[in-house]
Order: structure tokens, then C-alpha cells, then sequence
């Protein structure tokens, strides 16, 4: 893992915010909320694949919905009672990034939706993914 001084060198203040203390940026101003171009998202902090561009929607919440991640061990999921309430939360398995929250109310054969903060989060377009090292992802268009 990096160590603080180096994360908050490489991310911005908002990206640090929400990866590193759990926070939250604001729905519907956010880089990714209408981001709809074929790519992967890639975790902010350990380059991780973490969601296709297929698997995304538009919820209407006003951020980045899937539903589902690319490999389901990749994310860890976590019960979480801030705010008053209880939800389930959404860690990066490697960089135990926060990215969001998951949700039994999405669409698909499973019913989730995985509401994840732009700010955790890098697309990477599907034209540029072999260039980045992510081009064993580029199979996942070709259904």
C-alpha cells in the first residue's frame, strides 16, 4: 500500500477525501456520473480494474451505478451504520480504497447497484486500454 504523504502528493484533494476517509462527493457533479463511453474504471489509488462500462446505467442518483464489478473479489464489501443508517459499503480489495455503496435496488439478474464515487475511480477509454496494460479486459466487448 502507499502511505499517506505519497496518496495525498498523488490525488486530488477530493479523490483523497473520499478513497482514504470514507467520503462522499456531490451526486450529479461528479467526472463519471454521465460518462457512458465504452472503457473500464480503474481504482484511483492501485490501477485495479474494478467495473466495465457495460455493466453501467444511469440510476438517476447522480453517480457512476453498475451493476456488478468485473471480478467480485476484487471488491470487499462492508457493513457500515454512519449517518444513521445502515448500508453496505464498497472497499478496493488491494488499495482498501472507499469507492461507495451497494444497493439491492438495481436492475440485472442480481438487483444491485453498485453506487461508486467518481473521485475513486480512472476510465480508461477502450481504445487506449491495451496501450495502459489493461488489454486483457478489451475480451469483455466482445460479447
Amino acid at each position: 500500500m502507499t502511505n499517506n504523504k505519497n496518496l495525498k502528493a498523488k490525488l486530488t484533494s477530493i479523490q483523497y477525501e473520499v478513497t482514504q476517509n470514507n467520503g462522499t462527493e456531490p451526486p450529479f457533479h461528479n467526472e463519471y456520473w454521465d460518462e457512458f463511453s465504452e472503457g473500464i474504471y480503474v481504482d484511483i489509488v492501485s490501477g485495479k480494474a474494478l467495473f466495465c462500462s457495460l455493466d453501467k446505467y444511469d440510476a438517476g442518483c447522480g453517480w457512476p451505478s453498475f451493476t456488478k464489478p468485473i471480478e467480485e473479489e476484487e471488491v470487499i464489501e462492508k457493513t457500515d451504520t454512519s449517518h444513521f443508517m445502515i448500508r453496505t459499503e464498497v472497499r478496493s480489495k488491494e488499495a482498501d480504497s472507499h469507492l461507495g455503496h451497494v444497493f439491492t435496488d438495481g436492475p440485472g439478474e442480481k438487483g444491485l447497484r453498485y453506487c461508486i464515487n467518481s473521485a475513486a475511480l480512472k476510465f480508461i477509454p477502450k481504445e487506449e486500454m491495451e496501450d495502459k496494460g489493461y488489454g486483457k479486459y478489451l475480451s469483455l466487448f466482445n460479447k
